[in-house]
């Protein structure tokens, strides 16, 4: 396989280190999902309970793109994203399903987390496009603060009904 098409690479930031998930993560991974707080703005706000939680991570493990974020220095799991919808005709990629634990918040480890994945991703994409709730301002905040551009609006089923989000994208540097 060409490795700068692998959607479960291994990168290592100054802070973090993703990895492919793997099975045996459930549990260190449900540890760092656990805090209500983190899902408050997501439209699938009762993640951080187990059941609900389980069926997020079969859909990570099943995506064939879930990276497991971990703090380099503490060896802690703090988080999660993932790669998905790969369009190889429009080298399109899309990143989404992305928390971090609270108290990395504010600091630098969601910009570490994404330019890690950005810079990973443009060497095959042209373009990445993130998916983020609708209502999730926290999030979408993010993005506009790394220049992507606000393309519209898509529903996805979070829970038992159709959640709204909106889509932006980055388009690869040159």
């Amino acid at each position: 396989m060409d490795t700068r098409r692998e959607l479960q690479p291994f990168l290592q930031g100054p802070t973090l280190q993703l990895r492919p998930l793997r099975a045996d993560d459930f549990d260190a991974l449900h540890r760092a999902a656990s805090d209500p707080l983190i899902w408050a703005q997501h439209p699938d706000t009762g993640r951080w309970q187990r059941p609900v939680f389980e069926r997020y991570f079969a859909s990570g493990m099943a995506s064939g793109g879930s990276l497991l974020v971990v703090e380099r220095l503490s060896g802690e799991v703090v988080g999660s994203s993932r790669y998905y919808q790969w369009d190889e005709a429009a080298a399109v990629i899309t990143v989404g399903y992305t928390f971090l634990v609270r108290r990395l918040w504010g600091g630098a480890a969601n910009a570490e987390l994404k330019s890690l994945m950005l810079d990973h991703a443009f060497g095959f994409a042209r373009e990445v496009r993130f998916e983020v709730g609708r209502d999730n301002l926290r999030s979408r905040r993010a993005m506009e603060k790394i220049g992507a551009e606000l393309l519209g609006e898509r529903f996805e089923p979070a829970g038992s009904a159709a959640a709204p989000h909106v889509v932006y994208r980055l388009r690869a540097p040159g």
